[in-house]
């Protein structure tokens, strides 16, 4: 099963960015190919969220258990249903002299093992693109660049 992880030093405190990763439903304002997340469920330290986002110019839909830990500033997301068999990860925050270190993995699984040698390396990719470019738009958003950036 293909894991893809990510690291970025976002130049802000570790309070503002990790807000702004909680706040799930802000997402389609700054990051473009977010299309939708709605909260189906919430509750203490967990939410249930429906996601449409596109991928390499295919639009993906499912729903989500995201669980968040505030003291440890910890978020994990396991997908409930949706177009993947598996689709699950998390992210960390940690403080490095007042900046913060985003790191958000991602397994994922399509379950169908045939074509899994040829598509996984290409998904991976477009994964990993994929969660740079989510990244970028929450450095954006937590230094104030905001908005979603023009094509």
């Amino acid at each position: 099963m293909p894991h893809v992880e990510v690291t970025k030093l976002v130049d802000a405190p570790i309070d503002t960015v990790y807000a702004i990763c909680k706040d799930l439903p802000s997402f389609p304002k700054f990051m473009p190919n977010v299309e939708r997340v709605t909260v189906l469920e919430a509750g203490p330290g967990y939410s249930v969220t429906e996601w449409v986002a596109k991928l390499q110019g295919r639009t993906f839909r499912w729903t989500e258990r995201d669980e968040h830990d505030d003291a440890r500033r910890h978020m994990t997301y396991r997908q409930l249903s949706g177009d993947l068999k598996k689709f699950e990860g998390e992210w960390r925050f940690a403080d490095e002299e007042g900046k913060t270190r985003v790191t958000m993995t991602c397994d994922f699984e399509f379950g169908i093992p045939v074509l899994a040698a040829l598509l996984n390396p290409v998904a991976s990719l477009a994964l990993r693109s994929n969660i740079e470019g989510m990244l970028v738009a929450i450095e954006r958003q937590a230094t104030g660049g905001g908005g979603v950036p023009a094509p």
